[in-house]
């Protein structure tokens, strides 16, 4: 494991924070590291207001997204809101769909299906409009590329609005009108909307054509706010708002399909954390194991038994889920082994009756163990279809373009992307990823990263200094849960192993005067570099611990070194 320290920042700017907010030199440092540099921006990003939301109407096309729609909505017009299967997809059209049904009763939805149709606008879904007399199709999610797709149905005389927030290509689609802030002549202030915040900028701007104000909006925040968790952008500017008073729907008055997810779990309180691990897996599940329908019927039915119907069925797709992944992750472990590629600088592992819903997760999964770039094929129609994630720091996006002589199509980013190719080139594919990272991955990247915040002394951690770290909350890319360092710690000498196989580490650490309970999670292996009162290192998070009505803080061990 590779530590980081993050850079400091500017001396100027910590004191200056320290004076004007009264605060300890370290919450200053965590502050400034977020690139807050002044009061009044302390002061939004621990006070999210709605008010901090931007005008939609700054959003190109918004105006012409908001005609077409009301003309629609006159005219009687049929309008089908139509989705990707995952999360951000699912709560787009649920949001949207929701919401125009209070406007006409002429609304349905769509979602392709994952295996027959695929990612995003599909023929099969314009010819369902058309064969069922749609003449608009709002498309969330999805559609900044389908161009073909858009012309195809313009000769069938279906208009398209396309709410998307992925990068848009040379060309665009003929649309009426294209959201997307990361279009180039897009002046929208925040560029990191997921698709499920998009759309609810467009029901922002048609809510303000009848005198409602953003604050009339509420009830479809906890949609925005798990969309935002799922999709894992940044937690900054107006996401980081979005996500603030989405969780307080959650937390207080979520929808029916959504309370009824959490009454599975018998939380009291979620954080972003557990709506990306709860919740969102729960309702990425039906499009993984069955279809994104069932989703957006959970997360729309407003009768709550019915709702726990639903939530019972979808928790079922999830344990399906859970059961295919790790078996599948467990067969591609014995494949690496016995085909003696432990050493190898990739993963690249195939089975032709592998889950195709779940082979991004089990890509991830094997991560896990063999930290390097990772491609997980399986068997799809006439051809082979491969999920990829990589480690950080490097693009396998880059990776596969230099292979594309062997790739008949792929797509994604940095760190995931999905490709298809030919059974016959698979081997010569293999060989050629592994040549291409081989040449071109800096071996430190092979090495997991933990980057530390700051480094600070067991006496700073305060149930004062606590407080204020909560407040940084939601956490997420961009504003990740602050990670510390302490040096010259001791164990008390009650250190031991705990959980299933002695896999984890539990400790009660010292330094000076000072001692605070500690749990680390699958570092049980490390136990002998504490024992005899030796001196180490930790690398940690804050977290409180709850025992027996006890409330108490300790430390959530990352990593101890020597």
């Amino acid at each position: 494991m590779r530590w980081t320290l993050k850079p400091k920042p500017n001396p100027q700017i910590v004191v200056a924070l320290e004076k004007a907010l009264q605060v300890d030199t370290s919450v200053a440092m965590l502050l400034a590291q977020r690139g807050i540099e002044t009061y009044e921006e302390a002061k939004t990003f621990f006070r999210p207001s709605i008010s901090d939301l931007h005008d939609p109407f700054l959003m190109k096309d918004m105006d012409k997204a908001v005609k077409r729609i009301e003309t629609a909505l006159f005219k009687n017009e049929n309008i089908l809101v139509y989705g990707d299967y995952d999360v951000d997809g699912t709560t787009s059209v649920a949001l949207l769909s929701s919401y125009l049904k209070t406007k006409s009763e002429n609304i349905a939805t769509y979602i392709p299906d994952r295996y027959d149709e695929g990612y995003g606008v599909s023929y099969k879904g314009i010819d369902f409009a058309h064969d069922n007399e749609f003449s608009l199709i709002i498309a969330l999610d999805c559609g900044i590329k389908a161009i073909d797709k858009v012309n195809y149905a313009l000769e069938k005389g279906i208009d398209f609005i396309i709410c998307d927030h992925h990068r848009p290509g040379e060309k665009l689609p003929k649309a009426i009108a294209i959201l997307d802030p990361k279009r180039d002549d897009c002046e929208y202030p925040y560029k990191e909307l997921c698709g499920c915040g998009v759309g609810f900028k467009l029901i922002q701007a048609l809510a303000s054509k009848n005198a409602q104000s953003v604050a009339d909006l509420g009830e479809y925040l906890d949609l925005v706010a798990t969309a935002i968790g799922a999709d894992i952008v940044p937690i900054t500017g107006e996401n980081r708002a979005l996500a603030y008073f989405g969780l307080q729907v959650i937390n207080t008055h979520p929808r029916p399909g959504i309370k009824a997810i959490i009454e599975q779990v018998n939380k009291e309180e979620l954080t972003i954390t557990d709506v990306v691990f709860i919740v969102a897996p729960r309702i990425n599940a039906a499009g993984r194991m069955k279809h994104g329908n069932y989703a957006v019927t959970l997360l729309t039915e407003t009768d709550q038994n019915l709702a726990r119907t639903y939530a019972e069925e979808i928790n079922e797709f999830n344990l399906d889920r859970r059961e295919a992944d790790k078996r599948i992750t467990e067969e591609a472990l014995i494949q690496i082994t016995e085909n003696k590629e432990e050493d190898r600088l990739t993963t690249v592992v195939y089975r032709d009756t592998w889950h195709k819903g779940v082979i991004g997760i089990v890509a991830s999964r094997l991560i896990e163990t063999y930290y390097r770039p990772t491609l997980v094929f399986t068997k799809s129609g006439d051809k082979l279809a491969a999920s990829a994630r990589s480690v950080s720091g490097f693009d396998v996006y880059n990776a596969l373009e230099a292979c594309s002589e062997h790739i008949e199509q792929f797509g994604g980013h940095k760190y995931a992307a999905g490709l298809t190719l030919k059974a016959e080139n698979y081997e010569a594919f293999k060989q050629a990823f592994e040549n291409q990272v081989s040449q071109t991955i800096d071996r430190s990247l092979l090495t997991p990263e933990i980057k530390i915040d700051t480094q600070i002394s067991l006496s700073e951690i305060t149930p004062k200094f606590y407080r204020i770290l909560r407040q940084f909350a939601p956490f997420g890319p961009g504003n990740m849960a602050p990670v510390f360092m302490t040096e010259n710690l001791r164990d008390t000498g009650y250190g031991k192993c705990v959980g299933e196989d002695d896999k984890h580490l539990r400790i009660t650490v010292a330094q000076n005067h000072e001692k605070i309970i500690s749990i680390g999670f699958n570092l049980g292996h490390k136990l002998d570099l504490i024992q005899n009162k030796k001196l180490f290192s930790a690398v940690y998070s804050i977290d409180e611990n709850h025992w027996q009505g006890n409330v108490s803080l300790q430390l959530k061990l990352r990593d101890i070194k020597a």
